[in-house]
């Protein structure tokens, strides 16, 4: 008698069809992603893929900003944690929910996006100001130039004024304003 493989997996005659399916068959049962909802992005079906690629292409274009500035740092640290969880995942659904930062196609975007500012951040060269370097300081009653947004904020209400000089006083007790108050 021949018994043919997927029958003999599909009744368990070579064992436990249900570690069968999970270990071989599973990756090609994952769920497939019809379309992301929004106008303009389709479907990548090879999202994890292409996050983890851009992902390692991101952390090695970052080295070329000074270690010890702050935007380096924050990109390297979002950048692994991304990585991390994309290679951990195998499904795109996974990686989405595991970063709650949207989906996967959003997620290739904004990498590229990232990528496209690190070579800008480079160019401009942002931290490299010589020590030296001087800046004028506008102070407030100083005239401005027409070119400047001049920018005034207006007074502050009343009750502002009342309200700092009771908690300066330590005069707390009485209320300021005739608004109900909360009760500490």
């Amino acid at each position: 008698m021949r018994v043919h493989l997927r029958s003999a997996i599909a009744f368990g005659v070579l064992g436990d069809g249900k570690m069968f399916l999970r270990r071989i068959a599973g990756p090609l049962m994952a769920k497939v992603k019809e379309s992301t909802g929004i106008v303009g992005l389709d479907v990548v079906p090879n999202a994890r893929e292409v996050l983890i690629s851009l992902y390692t292409k991101t952390l090695n274009e970052i080295k070329a900003v000074p270690e010890d500035e702050g935007y380096r740092k924050a990109v390297e640290s979002f950048t692994r944690h991304r990585l991390k969880v994309c290679q951990e995942e195998r499904d795109w659904d996974d990686i989405e929910k595991r970063l709650g930062c949207g989906q996967v196609e959003e997620l290739i975007e904004e990498a590229r996006d990232e990528l496209t500012l690190i070579a800008k951040m480079i160019e401009w060269d942002p931290w490299g100001v010589p020590d030296d370097y001087e800046c004028e300081v506008i102070e407030n009653d100083a005239p401005v130039s027409k070119h400047v947004p001049l920018h005034r904020p207006g007074p502050l209400p009343e009750e502002f004024y009342k309200t700092l000089e009771a908690v300066t006083t330590k005069n707390i007790d009485e209320p300021v304003s005739k608004e109900p108050q909360l009760k500490q």
